[in-house]
């Protein structure tokens, strides 16, 4: 039995799913094998897709417009079509790029092996650049991770307003950029230092001991 899938990235009405209904119609879908979404390809929440992948049984065979209507990227793609084949599940794509793909045919099976292989390299690749960019960034003294929002004249200058009891402190978070959660994690609401604040100043005030020079 023939399945088809639809899917229109926007919600709002501005795209249709006509041009898609037509095309798995003339394939052969029956109109009550239909099943659609309205949703972003990146989007994990699609429903009509559950459904349809659900409803499969082995010998059926997954009819879709295109590839990019099915996967969230390459490597999704290769995946959902393993787990359909692993289930005895075909795939056959309309148009596009991949309008040779009929994973009910040798030829068909071919191409998708060729798209795999693509998917597998593109996932190397990326690794190996991920590695090979924090090695050059440990190289040069630079650590991976999300650089602190709080710096030494923002805690200052924190510290400075708290100790006003006119400091509004919303504003004062939006003039540092920091969040209410980081501000107090650094400073008290009466402008004392709080642990986070010390460790951070510590850090400063050694450096400053170290390049200091020492009385004879």
């Amino acid at each position: 039995m023939l399945v088809g899938y639809m899917r229109v990235s926007k919600t709002d009405g501005s795209q249709s799913l006509d041009l898609q209904r037509d095309a798995l119609s003339a394939a052969g879908v029956g109109p009550d094998q239909l099943y659609e979404d309205s949703a972003s390809g990146n989007n994990d929440a699609r429903p009509g897709l559950t459904s349809c992948i659900k409803a499969l049984r082995e010998g059926d065979t997954l009819v879709i417009w295109k590839l990019d209507r099915l996967g969230r990227n390459l490597h999704h793609l290769v995946n959902t079509v393993h787990d359909l084949t692993a289930r005895g599940v075909g795939l056959k794509v309309l148009s596009g790029q991949g309008a040779a793909i009929d994973t009910t045919t040798p030829a068909g099976k071919l191409v998708f092996a060729i798209f795999a292989a693509l998917a597998e390299f593109e996932r190397e690749l990326i690794s190996e650049r991920t590695v090979a960019g924090l090695s050059s960034a440990r190289a040069r003294g630079r650590k991976g991770g999300r650089p602190y929002k709080m710096t030494p004249a923002k805690l200052a200058l924190a510290t400075a307003s708290m100790a006003k009891s006119d400091t509004k402190v919303g504003e004062l978070c939006k003039e540092l950029g920091i969040t209410r959660q980081t501000l107090y994690r650094h400073v008290s609401p009466t402008g004392e230092l709080r642990p986070d604040g010390l460790r951070l100043l510590g850090g400063k005030k050694a450096s400053q001991r170290r390049a200091s020079p020492q009385p004879a």
